[in-house]
């Protein structure tokens, strides 16, 4: 393993946006404990990635991994989607019956 692919940071999170081309936006949340009250508070950071193939949609989660700066604020690509949101998949089955010729959606 070379000291590239160990100092690889990678992350998961969840698509807010998929509107730009081959660009999301991805949601990251982590747990951050209060200095006074020591409660754990949920906080989230929204970052900028790179999806060449437009891939990924709304909903889905998605690792992402820190890259060289590819505009003002794209510095991640997309590495896999995890998994996808179940709605999108009934809508796209939906729309494949459509398509389909009447005998096919049968069967």
């Amino acid at each position: 393993m070379t000291e590239k692919e160990r100092r690889r940071i990678v992350v998961r999170g969840v698509v807010k946006s998929a509107k730009m081309d081959k660009t999301i936006v991805v949601r990251v949340d982590r747990l951050v404990k209060h200095p006074r009250f020591k409660k754990y508070i949920r906080r989230s950071t929204s970052y900028y990635a790179h999806d060449p193939e437009n891939e990924a949609r709304e909903g889905d989660v998605v690792e992402i991994a820190l890259s060289r700066p590819l505009s003002k604020l794209k510095r991640w690509r997309l590495v896999k989607i995890v998994k996808r949101e179940a709605v999108q998949e009934a809508e796209a089955e939906e729309e494949a019956a459509r398509t389909a010729g009447p005998e096919e959606a049968l069967t």
